[in-house]
Parts: structure tokens; C-alpha cells; sequence
């Protein structure tokens, strides 16, 4: 198998991705900002546990994350008008300009990373990359084996 070899290549993407990332996005934004705000964008106003399939790490981080966003004006929270337990999140003006600028940083990155490679080969590294994060689905249970009563 190629697993090392894999994981040392993405290893090194990852983590010169993440380095341009920082680097480009500062001092105003994080990448995980930039993902709550493009959430807030695909889907209007969002809660915070909305944000948790999304994002890897625990609510009381979420919490801190949009206090942060809030202190830098990038998001307003607000109560709902019929629940008050429930908190909305919006982006700002000022957050949907960082969202746009930090877009644009990172399809210049990709760009200039898929550019190294032939269109034909980028399709191909989509559709690859697309077969290992997505989970396969489960195989459907054999009908004779069912009707049988037996396991697969």
C-alpha cells in the first residue's frame, strides 16, 4: 500500500496550506472564522450548535471562537424574538468583506497548487479526493439472505 508515502504528502500540503493560510488571513481573520462565515453566508442567520457538524471541536470552543469573531466585528449575535434561548448568528459587513477576502486567498492558493498539474489530472484528484472523504454507503442487505433469514 502507499499509505506512508500518502500521508507524508498530504502531511506537507497540509500543513504549507495552513502556513499560507495564517500568514494571508491575519491579523483579522482565522481559517476557522472564515468557515463560520461562509456558513452564515450559505445559510442566512445560523445558532452555534448549528456550527458543530461543521467544525471540529466542542461547543464551549464554538462559544469562544464567535466571542472572539463578535469582539472583532465580524459577527452580531442576536436573541431570537419568540424563544430568547435561542441565539442567531450574522455576519457583519465588515464579516462578509473578510469572508470574501479570505475566498480569495485560498482559491489564489489552490490555483497556484492545481496549476502544477494538467487539467485532465486536477478532474482526476477531485474525483479521487471526493471517493476518500466521503464514506462509502453500507451494502445493501442480500434480499435472499434476508428472506432466509440468515446474515450476509
Amino acid at each position: 500500500m502507499h499509505a506512508t508515502e500518502f500521508a507524508k504528502l498530504w502531511s506537507k500540503l497540509s500543513k504549507d496550506y495552513k502556513g499560507v493560510m495564517d500568514e494571508a488571513l491575519a491579523p483579522s481573520l482565522t481559517e476557522s472564522q472564515l468557515v463560520v462565515l461562509e456558513l452564515v453566508a450559505e445559510y442566512g442567520k445560523v445558532k452555534p450548535s448549528d456550527l458543530l457538524p461543521h467544525l471540529a471541536t466542542t461547543p464551549a470552543a464554538i462559544t469562544t471562537l464567535l466571542d472572539r469573531m463578535e469582539k472583532n466585528a465580524l459577527i452580531m449575535r442576536e436573541r431570537d424574538s419568540v424563544d430568547r434561548r435561542i441565539v442567531w448568528i450574522q455576519a457583519t459587513p465588515f464579516g462578509e468583506q473578510e469572508m470574501r477576502r479570505g475566498i480569495e486567498i485560498r482559491e489564489s492558493y489552490w490555483n497556484d497548487t492545481l496549476h502544477r498539474i494538467s487539467t485532465h489530472n486536477q478532474q482526476l484528484l477531485i474525483l479521487l479526493l471526493g471517493k476518500l472523504a466521503n464514506k462509502p454507503a453500507a451494502p445493501a442487505p442480500d434480499p435472499e439472505a434476508v428472506a432466509a433469514g440468515t446474515k450476509q
